[in-house]
Formats: structure tokens, sequence, C-alpha cells
């Protein structure tokens, strides 16, 4: 593999006085379906602290949107039943007729806000993929700020500009410090609107597709979990992150996802609840303390990977 770079921008779901949104017209972006070209990653990687977008501090109500529900989702007059995700792609029925993919394009969802409230979402633009990212459909999706009755992109950029996101199942623990922090929820009637430049999504475009398996079928959904931990050098598996944006390291793994590119210090070895070891070289500003987590110099070792292990990270050595 190569070597690619991604700059991690700071996002955001900036929200308005929510509760439940009041039907508008001729309000917000036009809605809009199209087709993303994006690269496939591989190699060296940016990485950021975000595990689905940082709370901003703006003149509106910031708030994490913590997961969207499949029940009561609607399309025009309609409301949708038995809707899923297969991948990244919406399945459902309204009125009588099948729908997936790009019908819809106009779906309103509930959103769950890390205070426990709600706010209305709307699907503005679909994108299928393509190439080796044909499963990976990005949505550009809104929310209705109640305060300014305005639709406004729910992932924000650090300049402000829109983000797309990708429907991922279940939903993230998005406590920090805590027990269960930054798990993964395998939750049958909620999914989350990853987006994109966050570890959600990132490690999507890292090639560790939840939704999809290894050539010998091994699922992905375990590396997934261990790159978003990764990414956010979330070392105690506890949701807290040691990173700051805009640090290197390297990810490498045996299934044949990510091939370690760069002779560079070994990190940490990662599984779906944190590091399984790190050693004294981290990303962090400062020493990092687990309890039950060892630093230890046999950390690193490829031969790791049959005892548990699914990621490896490595940093850049001192300049």
């Amino acid at each position: 593999m190569g070597v690619w770079k991604q700059t991690v921008a700071a996002l955001s779901v900036a929200m308005g006085m929510v509760g439940c949104a009041e039907e508008v017209t001729d309000a917000g972006p036009a809605l809009r379906s199209g087709v993303a070209e994006l690269a496939a990653p591989n190699g060296r990687n940016l990485n950021g602290r975000n595990l689905n977008g940082r709370n901003l501090n703006t003149p509106e109500l910031g708030q994490t949107l913590v997961s969207v529900d499949f029940e009561g989702a609607r399309l025009g007059p309609d409301t949708l039943s038995g809707v899923r995700l297969e991948g990244s792609v919406f399945h459902g029925a309204a009125a009588g007729l099948v729908l997936s993919g790009q019908d819809f394009l106009g779906a309103r969802f509930t959103g769950n806000l890390g205070d426990g409230g709600t706010v209305e979402l709307r699907v503005d633009s679909v994108e299928p993929g393509t190439g080796a990212d044909a499963d990976v459909w990005v949505y550009g999706v809104s929310f209705f700020d109640t305060a300014e009755r305005l639709w406004k992109p729910a992932c924000v950029a650090a300049d402000g500009s829109a983000l797309g996101a990708i429907a991922v199942s279940g939903r993230w623990d998005h406590r920090q410090g805590v027990e269960g922090g930054g798990a993964k929820v395998d939750d049958a009637g909620r999914f989350t609107f990853a987006c994109e430049g966050a570890a959600i999504a990132k490690c999507v475009r890292f090639g560790y597709r939840p939704w999809a398996s290894t050539a010998d079928g091994q699922s992905l959904a375990d590396h997934h979990q261990a790159c978003t931990r990764m990414v956010r050098a979330d070392f105690c598996g506890d949701g807290t992150s040691y990173t700051e944006d805009g640090n290197w390291v390297n990810l490498h793994d045996n299934v044949g996802v990510q091939a370690d590119s760069e002779a560079w210090l070994h990190e940490a070895e990662w599984d779906t609840d944190g590091a399984r070891c790190f050693t004294q070289t981290t990303r962090a500003a400062q020493p990092v303390s687990c309890p039950g987590r060892t630093q230890t110099a046999s950390c690193g070792k490829p031969a790791h990977f049959q005892t548990g292990t699914l990621l490896m990270s490595e940093v850049p050595p001192t300049p």
C-alpha cells in the first residue's frame, strides 16, 4: 500500500433549542442526488480526538448527535416502515412501495442528543459509493433549528462548511472517563450518522467497514471498533482521548486491510476495549496511566495478532 494523508477537521453538530420540530417549507439546502468520488485510504494517517463530532462553542446550543431512530421515519406525507441499513444503504417501505438507496432522498428521522433531547433530521443528498468504496454511501444531513426555524448542516467542518455522513448501524457511548465510554452499542432500533473526518467514519474510510468481512469471512466489526479507540488514542478504553488533532500515527493489521508502511516507533496494540498494551512512546502529551494496562517492551510484536490484538499503531521518531 502507498502513503495516504488526511487532515482531520473538527466537526460539530451545533443545535438550536431542540424538541419536536415543526414542518417548514422552502428552508434549507435544495435536495440533490449525486455520486461522490472519494479516494480509498491506506498507509500513513493523521488522527484526531473526535468520535463522531466535536461540540463547538457557538452562539447556538452545542450538542452531540449520539444516535438516530429507525422508527418514526417519514418520507413526504408517508411513514416509512421496516427501515434498516444494509451496509450503509437504507431500505424500507412506504405507501405499499419498496424503497432503497436514493429513494430516501428527503427522508426525515428523529435524532437523539447527548442531553436526552431530540432533533428532526432531513436527508438532503444521497451519494452512492463508487469503485472500491461502492458500499460506502454518503448522505448530506441537516437538522431543524427550532430557535431560528431553519435547516442547518448536521455535520460541519472547522470552517463552517457542510460535511457528509455515513450511516452506520448501532450507536456509540459518548461518555468519557467511565466504564463503557467510547463503546459500540449494538442497538437494532438506532443507527449513527457518522460525520466524515471523525473517528467512526474515518475508520470506515480506512477499510474497516463494520458491515463487511475479510476474504476468509472474518467480520470487520471488531476491527472498526478497535480503530475508533486507536484514532482517538483511547488507551484506557473509557472514552477518554489522549491525542490532539494533527498527530501522526501509522496503523496496521494482519487481515490485509492496512499494511505497515512506516519504520516508526511502536505505540500500542488495540482491541475493542482500548489498548491491550502501550509503550512509553505515545501521542499523549503526558504519561498515560490505565488501571490494568501495562507498558512493556514486548508491546508491538507481530505474534500478538494471534492472541487477540486487532490493530497496532506506531508514531514517528522524535526529531
